[in-house]
């Protein structure tokens, strides 16, 4: 297996601070490997080193040319009134460059003099080659093919880059890079913005990718169904797993209890090494005071000489223990829990909320909603889904009263306290410290708050920051502390893993899961879905909504048994079909017709070759379709 990239002793400084050090790393031809790692630890900076944008310390070497590779930035670098077709031929990096250096040389050779053109003809001759060595025509309709599937059809083609939402964005970028096929594909954050249904596609698509593949995604589910290994980056070290996310926690667990088991292993034989050592001390000691206190010098030399026999034994506890601390391993680091009640405030009522034939429309654009019909109740954990573009973040407006139906009614439950989390993360007191956020919130105590915030992976300095110094995750776990934690008995929550690292959004995961409280959740994170729903509305784009009672996994099974009914009907209606025609064909009263027909009107033989031909064919379809059932 060729080895496309290695890293020896690569390092990074960041003004000043050292951002990671020593790192080595083999990255292998058909790889799809994803880089797991806490916010900041320096993903996206490992990834411009690689690719050769940035400098650091250390040697990175390159097996394939700059040519086959490609990259996508978390951050775009497309002019925002580039028109969007324009833009995302340009993501394809080389083939592009030779396009746009084709058209420019068509304009040099209509407009140049005589004495030019052969000049002009010559290296259009040459770009022309590379362009078809390129597949190129083929690639202009490729990129349209895949902006169609992304849900980019030719009505946005035209339009400025910057008027797309963040979603289609994205789809745009994809749709150049992944058209041009490069051998080595480097994507930072591919997932953001994007719906489940264009995840889907694009996890399918990278499934089937033959080239090489580093990605940073906090996607659980898609690093899942992508990567075949997983990059554990530390400051120090990359560590390589086997399989995706789910594989890759499962070889960290065993790891932990390895550690552990030999962890107290070393701990019972320091324990017991230290004991023969004062052991041995204290007899040297006694034998000392022995050999000086009797008078008879035979017995002072035995007690002498007994002594001396035991040095070396001493000497080799000693350097025994040595040995075994310079082996030993550290303490297992146990994953910090809220040793806490999280019940939230419940009300008596069995219904919270609830929206009656609701209809919605902005003041330009089609109803996103009409005779919308939802009720929340104790105890519900509702997932809203549903492609971008439907409504999801209205609907939760609606919910919490930011906005007023058209038609209809919201009607809420006099005692509800609605706790809302933002996409935006609005509200958040930017002036206030961590700590004094969460003690302005009710019954707060300083410990309690402290626990909390370590708890949520804000370290003893961290609580003294301030609210607007901090990261888009950052504020984001402190925006969810202060909703949880502020007496609500609804939480509404519009994307609350954005932002997040994999080892936060766990964290809240698990808090939400020991929730008391309902809550109406809208979010791109699959497994969080998956972990916390009871009760499921999926928004379709003609404004209607179907209501499902029961989670994601219920969900799942209730499709394919769906799908596997569906069949069996075309099935059983195509057998009946074939049946009936088979014994129209084989009919004594059919052969008796045609007997007579050929009386008096002689059938070609190629009539009766045409019919066997069909009768064999039918047998053979009949018995795919019994042997399927």
């Amino acid at each position: 297996m060729m080895t496309l990239v290695r890293l020896h002793e690569v390092s990074k400084e960041w003004n000043g601070i050292e951002l990671f050090t020593g790192l080595q790393l083999e990255i292998n031809e058909g790889e799809r490997l994803a880089i797991l790692g806490p916010n900041g630890c320096g993903k996206t900076t490992l990834l411009r080193m690689i690719i050769g944008e940035e400098e650091g310390g250390g040697r990175i070497e390159r097996a394939i040319p700059e040519r086959n590779w490609g990259f996508m930035r978390q951050r775009s670098q497309i002019e925002l009134g580039m028109k969007v077709l324009d833009a995302v031929r340009q993501e394809s990096g080389q083939i592009y460059e030779v396009k746009r250096k084709l058209t420019e040389l068509e304009g040099r050779l209509s407009s140049c003099g005589a004495g030019e053109e052969q000049q002009w003809m010559e290296a259009y001759t040459v770009a022309m080659e590379e362009y078809e060595q390129l597949n190129g025509y083929m690639w202009d309709t490729e990129v349209e093919k895949v902006l169609t599937r992304l849900g980019l059809t030719s009505e946005h083609w035209s339009r400025p880059y910057g008027s797309l939402s963040g979603g289609q964005k994205t789809k745009a970028r994809l749709a150049g890079l992944l058209v041009s096929k490069p051998k080595f594909l480097i994507l930072d954050e591919p997932t953001n913005h994007l719906d489940e249904e264009s995840m889907r596609w694009l996890e399918g698509w990278l499934s089937a990718y033959t080239g090489t593949l580093l990605f940073v995604s906090h996607d659980r589910t898609f690093i899942d169904e992508v990567a075949t290994g997983v990059i554990e980056f530390n400051s120090d070290k990359l560590v390589k797993y086997k399989g995706g996310y789910t594989a890759y926690k499962g070889h960290k667990e065993r790891e932990l209890r390895e550690q552990e088991a030999l962890y107290r292993k070393q701990e019972l034989e320091k324990k017991a090494l230290e004991e023969t050592i004062r052991n041995y001390q204290q007899w040297f000691h006694k034998a000392h005071n022995s050999a000086t206190d009797v008078e008879v010098k035979i017995t002072q030399s035995f007690y002498k000489a007994k002594a001396n026999k035991n040095i070396s034994r001493y000497h080799a506890k000693q350097k025994q223990l040595e040995r075994l601390e310079n082996e030993r391993v550290d303490k297992p680091r146990e994953a910090t829990r809220l040793n806490m009640d999280l019940n939230m405030n419940s009300l008596g009522a069995r219904q919270l909320l609830r929206l009656n034939q609701v209809e919605f429309a902005y003041p330009v654009g089609n109803p996103l909603f009409h005779g919308l019909n939802v009720a929340v109740e104790r105890g519900d954990r509702l997932a809203v889904r549903g492609p971008n573009g439907t409504g999801k973040t209205t609907l939760l407006k609606l919910m919490i009263g930011q906005l007023d139906p058209v038609k209809g009614d919201v009607t809420r439950n006099p005692g509800l306290k609605i706790g809302y989390f933002s996409q935006e993360l609005e509200g958040l007191p930017e002036e206030q410290t961590l700590l004094d956020s969460l003690l302005s919130l009710p019954s707060m105590t300083q410990s309690a708050a402290r626990t909390i915030l370590g708890c949520f992976l804000f370290s003893r300095e961290d609580v003294f920051k301030r609210i607007g110094d901090l990261s888009m995750g950052e504020k984001c776990r402190v925006a969810f502390l202060r909703l949880y934690f502020g007496g609500a008995n609804l939480l509404v929550l519009d994307e609350p893993t954005n932002y997040l690292d994999i080892d936060t959004q766990e964290v809240m995961e698990n808090v939400l899961k020991q929730a008391s409280g309902a809550f109406v959740l809208v979010s791109h994170d699959r497994m969080l879905t998956k972990v916390l729903a009871n009760r499921l509305l999926d928004l379709k784009s003609d404004g209607t909504a179907i209501y499902f009672e029961g989670g994601v996994e219920d969900w799942e099974q209730s499709h394919v048994l769906r799908e596997s009914a569906l069949q069996n009907r075309d099935s059983d209606d195509e057998r009946l079909r074939l049946e009936m025609r088979l014994s129209e064909l084989l009919s004594p009263m059919n052969s008796a017709t045609r007997d007579s027909e050929d009386q008096t009107k002689q059938e070609p033989e190629e009539e009766r070759a045409k019919e066997a031909a069909e009768i064999q064919r039918i047998k053979q379809r009949l018995g795919q379709l019994y042997q399927s059932n």
